[in-house]
């Protein structure tokens, strides 16, 4: 499955963004899919997960309560919806499939194919 992430840009402190993960060449309900980033100079880490129909998400303790994480199998996509943005949370931004369809995985390594990312710069 090929993934490609959008929706990256610069805002404001407090502002808001969505990113969005198109799949294609795979069968999208079959995936949970998760939403990791990586800051220069540090380790890829987890943001949020999805399970295959949307009904179990898991978030990092950073992100839970601004973040939202939600998908539309219709249209192969999930979302990644940022409120109230930090200076913190500018990072590159990759979404991930995982065949593992019923759980919401924190670890990357768990996950099976991925995107290329997308630049989320957050300015104080």
């Amino acid at each position: 499955v090929q993934l490609q992430a959008s929706g990256g840009g610069l805002v404001q402190a407090g502002g808001s963004l969505r990113l969005s993960c198109a799949a294609s060449g795979g069968i999208f309900r079959n995936y949970a899919m998760g939403w990791f980033r990586q800051a220069p100079g540090k380790e890829r880490e987890f943001v949020a997960a999805i399970t295959w129909s949307g009904a179990g998400t898991n978030y990092a303790y950073s992100v839970k309560g601004r973040f939202t994480i939600s998908r539309d199998n219709a249209k192969n996509t999930v979302y990644l919806q940022m409120n109230s943005l930090k200076p913190e949370d500018t990072a590159i931004y990759y979404c991930a499939a995982d065949l593992s369809k019923y759980y919401t995985s924190t670890d990357y390594k768990n996950y099976d194919y991925w995107g290329p990312g997308t630049q989320v710069t957050v300015s104080s």
